[in-house]
């Protein structure tokens, strides 16, 4: 059966909000676009609600799709579908609730392939840039 995880792509200041995994589990220690899976019966706007106030204690505003890849963990085909995200504040003056992370900050969109970046992350990564690019013109 496939499987559908969300990514959310919140975008600010030409920089792109990125999370740091706990270092536990498969992805432990590494960086990604925040997100998770998409549970039985929600739809993808609905995961990306819970998914953001269960990890950063926030609501969120969901745009647009704007990516999408597929790939497989553990035996299980998944489909990625990354979403543009609107933040009701930057988390900088007022600190996001951890719960999934040990930080997050905005960075630039040419840093993410240096970093260690989760990989169906990756996949999706030159989609956002092309997505972003168009959104500011």
């Amino acid at each position: 059966m496939n499987k559908t995880s969300i990514a959310c792509i919140a975008f600010k200041d030409k920089k792109v909000f990125i999370a740091h995994r706990n270092p536990t589990g498969q992805m432990g220690g590494r960086w990604e676009f925040p997100g998770g899976k998409v549970e039985e019966g929600e739809t993808d706007q609905q995961s990306i609600v819970r998914e953001l106030s269960e990890e950063f204690g926030v609501t969120v505003k969901v745009g647009n799709q704007i990516a999408n890849a597929t790939f497989k963990h553990n035996g299980d085909d998944f489909s990625l579908h990354a979403y543009l995200v609107e933040f009701p504040h930057d988390g900088i003056q007022k600190p996001f609730t951890l719960t999934e992370h040990t930080e997050y900050r905005w960075a630039e969109l040419a840093e993410i392939p240096t970093l260690n970046f989760v990989d169906s992350d990756l996949l999706i990564y030159p989609q956002v840039c092309k997505a972003l690019i168009e959104t500011l013109g």
